[in-house]
């Protein structure tokens, strides 16, 4: 694969989704989970989504349960938590491993893109954040500790 375009992702229901649905668009692409001290972001996350989704921007969402199990449940869950304590719209993917043998292979493209600090692959915990311009390059990552809501003039930029 060598273009976020050739990818497809697995949509909570189990059904298929093409990353071609997004070209043109800019995208945050985020691990995300419901029981960790980043969770909050969901917020931030969700501010950016409904700022810039007209302008082109997409935030996407995929639970990962690999830091400290903090995403134990279910889609049905996840959404629902998603929905009830931070009002997310954004889409959310199936629940995915982000390292290791059986990393989604977005995920594995992504890493190998744009490294982490001193050129680790590795995702270190949840809501690392992967921004993407409008060509599917990836153009940035982001710790877990950036806040969402930092990533505005980048996200301006790109738009």
């Amino acid at each position: 694969m060598t273009a976020i375009t050739d990818f497809t992702v697995r949509k909570p229901d189990g059904t298929m989704q093409s990353m071609a649905d997004y070209a043109g668009r800019v995208l945050l692409i985020v691990n995300t989970a419901s029981q960790c001290g980043f969770t909050p972001q969901y917020e931030g996350l969700e501010a950016l989504h409904r700022e810039y989704a007209e302008r082109g921007l997409s935030v996407l969402g995929f639970p990962c349960n690999q830091f400290g199990a903090q995403e134990p449940g279910d889609a049905a869950e996840i959404a629902r938590f998603c929905s009830l304590h931070f009002d997310v719209t954004f889409p959310l993917f199936a629940k995915i491993d982000v390292n290791g043998a059986t990393a989604d292979p977005l995920f594995v493209w992504l890493k190998a893109q744009q490294p982490g600090l001193l050129g680790t692959q590795a995702i270190k915990w949840n809501f690392t954040k992967f921004l993407v311009d409008r060509s599917g390059h990836v153009v940035a990552r982001h710790a877990p500790t950036v806040k969402p809501e930092s990533l505005r003039a980048q996200i301006d930029a790109l738009l």
